[in-house]
């Protein structure tokens, strides 16, 4: 299984790798859930670590249902990550009544044929998770996978319709199902059992005091690792 952890910089890129990550998620303004990072920052990681790093893309928090003037800095934002030479992004888009929103989604796509998208948890906004599961499977050439805890504010609380989601994805063979929020060391071992997933993406619990103002917790990083290895 695989274990993908938020970093912030080059710094904590670097350790997440050393201390066993597979797979970054690059983010800036992690307190208002996470933004684009700077061009300096995507710099610095793409240069610090070798395993994938999938860069965080979007220009404010307010809401996931983006104006064309947000898509033009979007679509800048994203032309610099390509000319680093990263290809990962995190990236979602809403219309008004929460639906996915394919028009952008595609414009994006059409930036490059090699983006690889981690939709985000814009999914867990949307009014059926199982008809915007089957609308972002038509582009599973590019979304590779979606960001959930299920439509619920954690991971443990939407752990039955991410089992639900799961089971689609590999009914569909379309993009996988990554939960994430809430995952902790003490209950990573339940919710997988009932999930069964094959990515799982970790924040703050990773972290020394469960804050993003400190390091990785080795000891914890290891512990959760040891258990999705099967350990």
């Amino acid at each position: 299984m695989l274990l993908e952890v938020i970093v912030q910089n080059g710094q904590e890129a670097k350790q997440a790798e050393e201390l066993g990550a597979d797979r970054i998620e690059l983010v800036s303004a992690i307190q208002e859930g996470g933004l684009t990072p700077s061009f300096g920052a995507i710099k610095q990681v793409l240069e610090s670590v070798s395993i994938p790093v999938q860069v965080m893309i979007r220009p404010h928090s307010y809401h996931f249902c983006y104006t064309n003037k947000d898509m033009g800095v979007i679509r800048e934002d994203i032309q610099k990550v390509l000319e680093l030479g990263g290809t990962g992004i995190v990236f979602g888009a809403l219309h008004e009544d929460n639906t996915i929103n394919e028009t952008f989604l595609e414009e994006i796509i059409q930036l490059s044929p090699d983006l690889d998208i981690t939709f985000h948890r814009a999914f867990d906004e949307v009014p059926s998770q199982m008809d915007a599961y089957r609308v972002l499977a038509k582009y599973k050439q590019n979304v590779k996978r979606i960001l959930t805890s299920g439509g619920e504010s954690n991971c443990f609380e939407g752990k039955e319709k991410l089992r639900e989601l799961e089971q689609m994805s590999q009914k569909l063979d379309g993009p996988t199902i990554m939960p994430g929020a809430g995952l902790t060391s003490a209950n990573i071992g339940e919710i997988h059992d009932e999930v069964k997933a094959v990515e799982y993406h970790f924040g703050k619990a990773l972290r020394i005091e469960r804050t993003f103002m400190n390091g990785f917790d080795e000891k914890v990083v290891r512990s959760v690792i040891n258990r999705l290895k099967g350990e």
